[in-house]
């Protein structure tokens, strides 16, 4: 394992700070933990170290920092991951540090514990010690046949869970992803509902072990669920999780061959002028030709990243035990951060999205819904639901229910939805799509920080609809409204603008908008009539007060 494998891996969310490509392709011997502000004696080469940065303070010299790094240099250490949520971000003199000793910088968000991060690193030393050929395994050599040959013939995933705990008494086990879908349990497990699942595996009892795959995200990748300590060996526990990790990808290998139809038919449905006929067959191949009512769902990630300084909601856990099974603690973590091609990437909202809502949709009731999920250009992502005609509120009131469990997944990100009414048949298709992009725009404008699910009964007042009118009619609006207060040349203008919004929001009334912006009430006069004579509008009248509030709302 190198030191940019670990900024390969989403669920960490961890960014770089500093490092080129010689220092990003060392080798990751280990891990330790340390905030001693010099940890030398501690150290051994090839290890990457994790430091909350406890030891500083913005008081210090700049050399306390030096001394630190360069005992990290001189240990042979190859990478320092420096928490975020002490200080709000990675301090100057830290980095700075790590420049002069070349020593490679990575920040961990509030959001990733070290105790996710350590596991990561010791999880895939196992993966690939796993895959060396080996006469030495934990599992009984008849329960690796076993297993073998049901995978080969396509076992479920429940069957092969079952079979792979049957000789160890069948203990209640839980396959879960990070929202708290159960994908499998053994026969005996009682069944969870998902918060309670999701909340099992961000607890602190129990043991979890992350199924490790190629193409999984923070939202639907398996967590190996035991309710009890110390049921399982460790290494068996490995072994099971390895064996389904193979499943998994044998999924994933399908899922992918299946999604040239998905996107097709949101090509199909999006294009200008629809072909009902093209759409028709677009949906006979992803197997939601027969339904009887139609829903449309847009998804938008918004991946906020690392510019926001001490913004991030807090992780839960630290370190992993040396058995390499890890407590509960650190499932928030693990399935918490990122998915796409790495951390900070602008280019993989549109799959995350996909992701984020095909695990929503994964918590409907089996067999009554069938579901085709794709990316979108712009990054979107959307979903065509064929259900009974009768079923479209059932499915808003679950999606709303399970959405902040999904969100919770990746808790540094604004997760947004749009949900169109049903429509009856295909050719209806395109207005659903603009009824749940129209919908989608509006729950960003209203909550662009958080998580919703909206419809278009959720546009309650005039800045959620200007939000889905397209960007370029509203440019051109406001350009028509208020153009000559928007001229780069008087920066007076910009004075005029901010009176007006005032004047606005404080129902255009002369005292109160004098108070807000400590103005005479006279100058607050003169502004407004400025404005009215710039841009032709009495306020007076309701309805330029109108134009000129939605021309601001197009900015």
């Amino acid at each position: 394992m190198q030191v940019d494998h670990l900024l390969r891996l989403d669920r960490l969310d961890l960014s770089l700070v500093w490092g080129d490509r010689a220092l990003l392709g060392q080798e990751v011997g280990g891990v330790t933990a340390t905030d001693l502000e010099d940890p030398a004696r501690f150290l051994e080469a090839g290890e990457i170290v994790l430091s909350g940065l406890v030891w500083w303070n913005r008081a210090d010299d700049p050399a306390k920092a030096d001394r630190f790094v360069s005992a990290l240099s001189g240990a042979g250490a190859v990478a320092l991951l420096a928490g975020e949520e002490t200080h709000g971000g990675v301090p100057r003199e830290v980095v700075d540090a790590c420049r002069r000793h070349r020593v490679a910088l990575l920040a961990v968000p509030a959001h990733t514990s070290f105790r996710a991060v350590t596991e990561a690193v010791y999880l895939r030393q196992w993966g690939e010690l796993s895959r060396r050929p080996t006469d030495h395994y934990a599992l009984p050599e008849n329960v690796r046949a076993d297993l073998d040959r049901a995978l080969e013939r396509g076992a479920s995933v429940a069957e092969l869970l079952d079979r792979a705990f049957a000789h160890l008494g069948t203990p209640d086990c839980h396959l879960l992803t990070g929202s708290g879908r159960t994908v499998a349990r053994t026969a005996g497990a009682p069944g969870l509902p998902a918060p309670r699942a999701a909340e099992l595996l961000r607890g602190v009892r129990g043991t979890t072990v992350r199924v490790e795959a190629d193409e999984d995200t923070a939202f639907d990748a398996w967590h190996l669920h035991l309710p009890e300590e110390g049921q399982v060996p460790p290494r068996v526990l490995h072994e099971i999780a390895e064996l389904l990790g193979r499943h998994r990808r044998r999924e994933d290998r399908r899922r992918a061959a299946r999604a040239a139809a998905a996107r097709e038919l949101t090509a199909a449905v999006g294009a200008a002028y629809p072909d009902p006929a093209r759409v028709q067959a677009a949906l006979t191949a992803c197997g939601v030709g027969e339904g009887r009512a139609y829903t449309v769902l847009v998804a938008h990630l918004d991946q906020r990243g690392h510019a926001t300084a001490g913004g991030r909601p807090g992780g839960p856990g630290a370190g992993p035990g040396l058995g390499g099974a890890r407590r509960t603690g650190d499932a928030g973590a693990a399935a918490g951060a990122g998915a796409g091609a790495g951390p900070g990437s602008g280019d993989t909202g549109a799959a995350d999205g996909a992701a984020a809502l095909a695990e929503a949709l994964g918590h409907l009731p089996p067999g009554r819904v069938a579901v085709a999920v794709a990316e979108r250009p712009g990054g979107e992502a959307m979903a065509v639901l064929a259900h009974d005609e009768d079923a479209g509120p059932e499915l808003r009131a679950l999606l709303a229910e399970v959405w902040p469990l999904v969100h919770a997944c990746r808790p540094g990100t604004a997760l947004h939805a749009g949900i169109s009414e049903p429509v009856a048949a295909a050719a209806g298709l395109d207005s659903a799509l603009a009824q749940a992009r129209y919908a989608l725009a509006g729950a960003r404008a209203d909550a662009p920080a958080r998580q919703r699910v909206a419809g278009l009964g959720d546009l309650r007042g005039l800045d959620s609809l200007v939000a889905g009118i397209p960007a370029e009619v509203r440019e051109v609006y406001r350009e028509t409204v208020l153009g000559p207060l928007l001229g780069p040349g008087r920066a007076s203008h910009a004075t005029l603008l901010e009176t007006l919004e005032v004047f606005l929001a404080h129902n255009c009334s002369w005292a109160r908008t004098a108070e807000a912006l400590h103005l005479h009430v006279n100058t607050v006069h003169y502004r407004i009539e400025r404005v009215e004579a710039l841009t032709g509008r009495d306020l007076s009248r309701l309805d330029h007060k109108l134009d000129l509030r939605a021309a601001l709302l197009c900015r």
